[in-house]
């Protein structure tokens, strides 16, 4: 396998104009081979709908020229907040999001894993946002239907506030909430696991971080890498993304990702400083240290 078809390389791109004039228009600009859209306002619980003829158009780009593509859910949902309005928006908006993915070709939605909103950290009040979780997203996951469905991409936060999933072990109770269901699948993000402890800026903690997730999850369901540097030091707990070698992270955790054998097959979506710019670095050094983790 390529290393281009082995670990695509995108960015999240604004839709502007629409699907195919605005996100398409600035992928080919750009030269990546993967992107990440949201599909309406992204601080807001409107559902948009899709038009038909764009996202027919879309899906059949993105094949024409081999682009893999995702949704981000909107930044507003928590699936295991206590609030039963914010509760039933944001099961709506997972549903939603996940038919818009069947409806332009996307591979996966991914969603912020929400917090219990309980200021004494409460173990009781944590189980209850697992239980809603559950009660939530599991009927969602089970309507999605056959194989060829979009993936629901859970995504760790960074370990602000009472997070139900701050990091990879997090994820091993949230996984359990929803069966381990085998369209649940995990976003990784490296601002977001080191921030809450992951040791990425030590040799070979991006790898041991990375078979930690395999031994939660089971081979498979890693299925996107955002790919962003740090502004903040291991365990600070702030998600604040820094362009590929300029943080705390560095360029070495990016290398052990490609060549780990988890990640065959998993793009790497930027979420950094600029990303969508012509020249931005953080393309080229992906390209080289893919390259590297290849040879």
């Amino acid at each position: 396998m390529t290393p281009e078809l082995r670990n695509p390389i995108g960015t999240h791109v604004t839709v502007g104009k629409g699907l195919v004039a605005g996100a398409l228009a600035s992928v080919a600009e750009v030269g990546y081979e993967a992107l990440q859209v949201f599909t309406g306002n992204p601080r807001g619980w409107a559902l948009t709908p899709g038009k038909p003829a764009e996202d027919e158009r879309f899906r059949e780009e993105c094949a024409r020229r081999g682009l893999r593509a995702f949704i981000h859910a909107p930044y507003l949902v928590n699936p295991g907040s206590p609030t039963p309005l914010t509760w039933d928006r944001s099961v709506a908006t997972v549903a939603h999001n996940l038919r818009r993915a069947a409806e332009i070709g996307a591979e996966g939605v991914v969603v912020h894993t929400g917090s219990y909103v309980d200021p004494t950290g409460s173990h009781d009040q944590r189980e209850a946002a697992l239980r809603r979780v559950r009660e939530g997203l599991l009927p969602v996951l089970e309507a999605l239907g056959d194989d060829a469905a979009p993936w629901l991409l859970l995504e760790p936060t960074a370990g602000q506030g009472q997070s139900l999933c701050a990091g990879v072990d997090d994820l091993e109770p949230y996984l359990a909430a929803l069966d381990l269901h085998p369209r649940a699948g995990i976003c990784l993000d490296t601002c977001h696991v080191f921030a809450a402890g992951a040791p990425l800026d030590e040799p070979g903690g991006a790898t041991a971080t990375v078979d930690r997730v395999v031994e939660i999850g089971g081979p498979g369901r890693l299925r996107l890498v955002h790919a962003n540097d740090s502004m903040d030091v291991r365990g600070a707990f702030k998600d604040r993304h820094e362009r590929i070698g300029e943080g705390h992270i560095g360029v070495d955790a990016f290398r052990e990702l490609f060549a780990h054998p988890a990640t065959e097959g998993v793009p790497f979506i930027l979420e950094t400083p600029g990303s969508r710019d012509v020249g931005n670095p953080d393309r080229e050094i992906l390209r080289r240290l893919r390259a590297e983790a290849a040879a």
